[in-house]
């Protein structure tokens, strides 16, 4: 009994793996920035959001690997056989969305890395370090590396994140006597709160490459539908609380502090290691750095091949090509790491408007895509458990009207 046992817990160690590159890349801008950001300037009381926007996310990011272990092909597969329309829609979507997002999370990435490096450095010098070092690693094993790098990027970043934030609540809250807590529940605050849903925990398109490193991990060995959703929830589950847990680093050092919170990235990570610093020691300084950079180089590896595999992909079945090998995927990392750079040398001024119309772009198109995984696992081999469609519907209520909401607030309709 105790050997079965064993050997039971040894294939779910495993199968684990695409479960986790999805956490990798989804902690990054939406959890270091985004949660953290929320806690600074609104202390808890955006908790709920971030709960309900991660649980009526589930089912969308569920079908991805669900779809891929019960049926043996791809979303993106599934996509192609619903109508090519959707396809190369999501082809353009995924093309800009690759470039754009491997440049700032780069970028990010280099800014992180500046303030632990001593002297002065060039951030276009760091970005293409940043960027260089993630290829070699993608070349030397396409979904080896990714697995075994995130697996112990997560478990670093998860050990020091809440070691850090156990720190923050011992010091005790930064609020300073007399401070008026803001409420953000207010059309001034709309814009940052649609903004923490719709990449919290990541874009809806990245369920396509869940099933893309549900299907890579298939090859190399078989997985079992019930190790397969494991790995799903395990890595779902931990950004989740996650999110809270750096909600948490932002309500105990930075809120009610006296201090404006600056929104740019870059500019914020610098000013959380500073603040850090202030309220625990100079000490911490390198463990919060360390935190932030394990955060968006996880994240800069994930999304380059994430992004690589599902461009390949897409464009294999618009052309109706058999295959794609290892090399063809090698071809397309260079391309997002490449073109990610010339986006920063040649218009790096210009990056973060690039960065909200993709953001825009996959806000508005994330009802589309995820009634898309809802309507191919309806129809597969497996049937829904009714509490899951059930959560599946209201998911997809609630996604509809935040991008109607936002789409109205764009237009200017709300003020």
């Amino acid at each position: 009994m105790t050997n079965h046992t064993s050997t039971r817990w040894q294939q779910r160690i495993r199968a684990m793996g695409p479960g986790i590159m999805m956490a990798s890349a989804a902690v990054g801008g939406s959890h270091l920035i985004a949660s953290t950001q929320a806690g600074a300037l609104y202390g808890w009381q955006l908790a709920l959001i971030i709960v309900l926007a991660n649980l009526f996310k589930y089912p969308f990011f569920r079908f991805g690997p669900q779809y891929t272990l019960t049926t043996g092909r791809t979303l993106l597969e599934g996509y192609a056989q619903k109508s090519r329309v959707y396809l190369w829609i999501f082809f353009i979507l995924n093309l800009f969305a690759a470039v754009i997002n491997t440049a700032a999370v780069s970028m990010l990435c280099a800014a992180i890395l500046g303030f632990i490096l001593p002297g002065q450095w060039l951030m276009n010098e760091l970005s293409a370090a940043v960027l260089a070092s993630s290829v070699l690693l993608l070349l030397i094993g396409p979904y080896r590396a990714v697995d075994r790098l995130s697996k112990i990027i997560m478990i670093s970043l998860t050990i020091t994140t809440v070691a850090a934030v156990a720190i923050a609540a011992a010091k005790g809250s930064q609020m300073q006597p007399g401070f008026v807590e803001p409420s953000p529940w207010n059309l001034g605050a709309l814009a940052f709160i649609v903004a923490l849903v719709g990449w919290m925990p990541a874009p809806i398109e990245i369920s396509t490459i869940g099933s893309q490193w549900s299907a890579a991990k298939n090859k190399l060995e078989k997985v079992s539908y019930r190790d397969g959703i494991l790995d799903f929830n395990v890595g779902y589950i931990g950004t989740a609380v996650l999110a809270l847990v750096f909600l948490a680093l932002g309500v105990l050092v930075q809120y009610g502090s006296g201090t404006e919170v600056k929104m740019a990235g870059g500019a914020y990570v610098g000013q959380l290691i500073e603040m850090y610093t202030a309220t625990i020691g100079e000490w911490s300084r390198y463990l919060v750095a360390f935190i932030a950079f394990a955060c968006m180089y996880g994240t800069t590896i994930t999304v380059i091949d994430g992004y690589s595999r599902t461009n390949m992909e897409s464009l294999r079945l618009i052309t109706g090509k058999p295959f794609s090998s290892n090399r063809i995927l090698s071809y397309w990392i260079i391309f997002a790491a490449v073109a990610g750079l010339c986006v920063i040398l040649f218009f790096k001024g210009a990056v973060l408007a690039m960065l909200k119309f993709a953001m825009i772009a996959a806000f508005v198109s994330a009802p589309v895509f995820a009634w898309l995984n809802l309507s191919l696992v309806r129809k597969g081999e497996t049937p829904l458990q009714p509490w899951l469609l059930w959560l599946a519907w209201i998911g997809l209520a609630f996604l509809s009207g935040f991008t109607l909401l936002f789409l109205i607030h764009q237009a200017g309709l709300l003020s």
